[in-house]
């Protein structure tokens, strides 16, 4: 088992690759992602996780970026890219953002009030 040395690391990127988000190219933009982040030599600023769903399946492929809290949908591996970038720039994708942190979760738009309520 691997254990990683994470101090340094100034966000974290969630990965969805639930069945929606695999079937919109999760694995891919998982790779994409790494890839981004290696060519950018990012390594021990950017961490990643492959998770199972996220629960939002109608935004997939979901990415989390903490400790921003920001929520993406409808990443492709193109985005992607860009989305590692932004994020070492200090920036967002504000284009695919579907939630944003502030002290809870807060839709940045309608689709993301949308949903089924969890119970």
């Amino acid at each position: 088992m691997t254990t990683w040395n994470l101090q340094g690391t100034v966000s974290h990127l969630l990965v969805c690759n639930g069945s929606s988000c695999k079937k919109h190219k999760g694995e891919e933009v998982a790779e994409a992602i790494e890839d981004e982040i290696e060519k950018q030599g990012a390594q021990s600023l950017i961490h990643t996780t492959v998770t199972r769903c996220n629960g939002r399946c109608n935004d997939a492929c979901v990415v989390i970026a903490y400790p921003e809290g920001v929520w993406y949908k409808e990443i492709t591996p193109k985005s992607a890219k860009s989305l590692v970038r932004k994020h070492l720039q200090g920036d967002r994708l504000e284009e695919n953002v579907v939630y944003t942190y502030d002290g809870k979760l807060v839709a940045a738009g309608e689709r993301g009030a949308k949903g089924k309520k969890k119970k």
